[in-house]
C-alpha cells in the first residue's frame, strides 16, 4: 500500500467518526426527538404513580414529547429496575427509582439482575418521605404501645402487609416485630393500594404504609394511625406519635428519584436533571408532594449517586439484623 493510500485511508476514517460524532452531539442536542417511557416498579393505582405522573406531564409540556408511565411491578421493584438497566443508554427509557429496588433488595439473599451503582445512572432525587403504621379503625389498639401489648398477648394473630419481601415496608415491620418482641405474620403484595383496600376489609390487620399514599384514608378515618416510621414526628399528621418513642433508635424512611441506565449520555443526564429541578420548584407540583406527606429533596446526579451509596450501607446493616420471611 503506497503512503498516498494509507493517507487517503486515515483521512476517510477519521471523517468517519468526525461525522459520527456531529450526528451524536446533535441527536442529544434534540432530545428528545420521540417519546419517553418513565418505568415504575410498582403496580397501577399506587402512590408511586400519584408521584411521578404530575411531573412526567410536565416533562411533556417542557420538552414537547410524550413521556408516557410504564409499571412493570413484582419482585420488590426489581423486575422494572432490572428492565431499565438492560435498555438501550440513549435516555428513552428511564427509571422511577425507588428505595425498595434500588437500596434494600442488594441487601437480600436473593441479589437482583443487576448492580445499583454499576448499572444505573442517577439523574436526580425526587423525594423523601416517612411510612406509617396503619391499622382498620375497628382496631383494638389507638397507639403503639397497645398495638404491642395487644400482639404480645395474641401471637402470630396479627398479619401484616407489604409491598413485597425485602421491600421498605418489610424491613420495618419485621423490625418492629423483633424489638417489641412481637410475632407476626408477614404477607407480601405487589402493590399499596390493595393492602389498604385489605386492611378495610379486615383481611389483614396491619401495615406500614407510604404517609402519602395513605393520608386521605387516615384523614377520613377509615385507617388508623399509629406511629410514623421516621425518627421524628411527621408535620402533615403532628398527632401521631413516631415509632422511636415507643421502640429506640426506630427510623425508616424512603425516597424516589430518577435513573437512567449507565452510559446514558452526559448530556442527556444533565437536561434532565436540570428539567426535575424545575419542575420540583413549581409551585404547584411542590404543594401537592408537600400536602401527602413528602419532602421535595431535588438534587444534583452526584448527590443522589451518593445517597444511594449510602443507603445500601444503611439497608444492608438493617436487613441483616432482622429475620425476613
Amino acid at each position: 500500500m503506497t503512503s498516498t493510500s494509507m493517507g487517503l485511508r486515515v483521512f476517510k476514517t477519521a471523517g468517519a467518526l468526525l461525522v459520527s460524532c456531529m450526528m451524536a452531539g446533535a441527536a442529544m442536542a434534540d432530545y428528545p426527538d420521540r417519546t419517553v417511557m418513565m418505568v415504575n416498579t410498582w403496580a397501577p393505582g399506587g402512590p408511586s404513580d400519584a408521584i411521578i405522573r404530575p411531573i412526567i406531564e410536565k416533562f411533556a409540556t417542557k420538552f414537547g414529547q410524550p413521556f408516557v408511565l410504564e409499571n412493570r411491578s413484582g419482585a420488590n421493584g426489581t423486575i422494572g429496575a432490572a428492565y431499565v438497566a438492560k435498555a438501550k443508554k440513549d435516555g428513552y427509557t428511564l427509571l422511577f427509582a425507588n428505595v425498595g429496588p434500588i437500596a434494600i433488595s442488594p441487601a437480600m439473599p436473593d441479589k437482583p439482575a443487576y448492580d445499583s451503582l454499576k448499572d444505573f445512572q442517577p439523574i436526580g432525587q425526587i423525594v423523601s418521605g416517612s411510612t406509617v403504621l396503619v391499622v382498620a379503625p375497628d382496631f383494638p389498639a389507638n397507639n403503639l404501645r397497645e398495638f404491642i401489648e395487644y400482639a404480645k398477648k395474641n401471637p402470630d394473630k396479627i398479619n401484616y402487609g407489604s409491598v413485597g419481601i425485602g421491600s421498605s415496608t418489610h424491613v420495618a415491620g419485621a423490625t418492629l416485630g423483633q424489638r417489641a418482641g412481637i410475632k407476626m405474620v408477614h404477607v407480601p403484595y405487589r402493590g399499596s393500594a390493595q393492602i389498604q383496600v385489605d386492611i378495610m376489609a379486615g383481611q389483614i390487620q396491619a401495615a406500614f404504609v407510604n404517609l402519602g399514599g395513605g393520608l386521605q384514608l387516615i384523614k377520613g378515618k377509615k385507617l388508623k394511625a399509629l406511629a410514623v416510621s421516621t425518627a421524628k414526628r411527621s408535620s402533615i399528621l403532628p398527632d401521631v406519635a413516631a415509632v422511636s418513642e415507643t421502640v429506640p433508635n426506630f427510623d425508616f424512611n424512603f425516597w424516589y428519584g430518577m435513573m437512567a441506565p449507565a452510559g446514558t449520555p452526559a448530556d442527556v443526564v444533565k437536561k434532565l436533571n436540570a428539567a426535575l429541578v424545575e419542575v420540583l420548584a413549581m409551585p404547584d407540583i411542590k404543594a401537592r408532594l408537600i400536602e401527602s406527606g413528602l419532602d421535595p429533596e431535588p438534587s444534583t446526579p452526584e448527590e443522589f449517586g451518593k445517597k444511594v451509596r449510602d443507603d445500601l450501607q444503611v439497608w444492608e446493616k438493617a436487613v441483616s439484623s432482622v429475620t425476613l420471611n
